[in-house]
């Protein structure tokens, strides 16, 4: 019992909220199905019930017309305590003679009732065989009671109560979780670019020291790309700040954004890996965080370099889609990416390498679509040929000014 419980209570249900989904979906339906198999059993015992009923309203009825005693007690007991199940006796003709329990409109005319009464005849016919008084030649009809129809339609209302349940303690479970991941991921992010702070300055004062040292003209190259890696390292510091807070999102050239983010990549990343940009144009404008943006492209091109284990090819493709967004295609030619989890490379702690914290690509979906109003997804991949995803980002002020208006920013 207790290794059972240490099972469940280990289960994540976040990276599996899919089968969550369809275990309270299953589980909502099994309580439903279970009242409807009950309540069906009630609604037989009162069917049954009635029938009795009716067989001994009817009996009284046939023994009161063809006997000349005292018959207070079976018309008190017997006749006049039929309070719910509708009952209309006609004649041998099949006009109505007596009938109880029949709801007529308030204030009905008597050519309303006679209406009413036919409607309610026809009713009867058709959902039970009448009894017949064969002394007095009359036919009794009647229809299960009011509160035998709505017991026979509660459990599917109740099935249906107990899904939309289902659905909506789903849903807030959901946002409950990513609310609280948004918190997370803000709270860390700040902290992180709090504690680099200190070093990071301080690597910027050592370099400037170098610089102004003797070994300045030997070690030129060096100490170079050393202020290129703390000046980058500064950038990441103002990402991590940037996340939780309001971006600033304005027009940028795509082009030479993701170029200045290769520059960068080419060094740092094996010879192996052939890096290659193409695009409609190098003028094309996209509304964007540059330094938020520049995070993306690196977080994508290192998974592909991971990928394709350090040899292969990367293509970068910048095109007009339309009017309203311009698109990013960055294309590998490593391993793919099973198409069941083209969506789960997005969770936060899903991760294909043995030591991957499974953050990447997550943070490029908050940015993508979280702060820029765009779309990330993996638009193509084969198993063993490689994958391709895509960046849809807003093309014109306009778009991201109402995007943001709408309030679909989550800060």
């Amino acid at each position: 019992m207790a290794k059972r419980f240490q099972d469940l209570t280990s289960i994540d249900f976040y990276q599996n909220r899919k089968q969550v989904k369809w275990l309270v979906f299953l589980l909502s339906f099994l309580i439903g199905s279970g009242s409807i198999w009950y309540t069906s059993l009630l609604v037989d015992e009162l069917r049954e019930r009635e029938s009795r009923q009716i067989q001994l309203l009817s009996a009284a009825l046939e023994y009161a017309a063809t006997t000349s005693e005292n018959l207070t007690f079976i018309n008190q007991e017997i006749i006049q305590q039929n309070h719910s199940i509708p009952i209309i006796m006609v004649d041998a003709e099949g006009d109505p003679l007596e009938f109880r329990n029949i709801n007529f409109k308030k204030n009905a005319s008597g050519e309303d009732s006679a209406a009413t009464l036919d409607k309610e005849l026809l009713e009867m016919q058709e959902e039970y065989e009448p009894i017949h008084l064969l002394e007095a030649d009359v036919r009794v009809y009647y229809r299960n009671s009011e509160l035998l129809t709505n017991l026979r339609y509660y459990p599917y209302i109740q099935l249906a109560v107990i899904l939309v349940f289902g659905a909506l303690a789903y849903a807030l479970f959901n946002q409950s979780k990513i609310a609280e991941q948004n918190r997370v991921w803000a709270g860390l992010t700040k902290e992180t670019a709090h504690q680099l702070g200190t070093p990071i300055a301080s690597l910027m004062a050592w370099i400037d020291y170098l610089r102004n040292s003797p070994v300045w003209e030997e070690n030129k190259e060096i100490i170079t790309e050393m202020d290129k890696d703390v000046v980058k390292l500064r950038m990441v510091t103002e990402r991590f700040s940037s996340i939780g807070s309001k971006p600033v999102i304005q027009p940028e050239n795509l082009y030479e954004m993701i170029e200045e983010t290769i520059n960068y990549l080419r060094p740092r990343i094996s010879t192996k890996v052939d890096l290659t940009i193409n695009a409609d144009s190098k003028d094309l404008d996209a509304m964007m965080n540059k330094p938020l943006m520049e995070w993306v492209i690196e977080n994508i091109c290192k998974n592909a370099v991971d990928a394709m284990r350090g040899k292969g090819t990367i293509t970068i493709s910048v095109l007009q889609d339309s009017d309203k967004f311009v698109i990013v295609d960055i294309t590998d030619t490593g391993k793919g990416i099973e198409k069941k989890n083209f969506k789960k490379v997005f969770y936060p702690g899903f991760s294909t390498r043995q030591r991957g914290w499974g953050l990447g690509l997550t943070l490029a979906k908050r940015i993508v679509e979280g702060y820029h109003g765009g779309k990330i997804f993996v638009k193509s991949s084969e198993v063993g040929r490689g994958t391709t995803f895509r960046i849809m980002l807003l093309g014109n002020l306009e778009d991201a000014s109402q995007f943001i208006t709408e309030g679909i920013l989550e800060y």
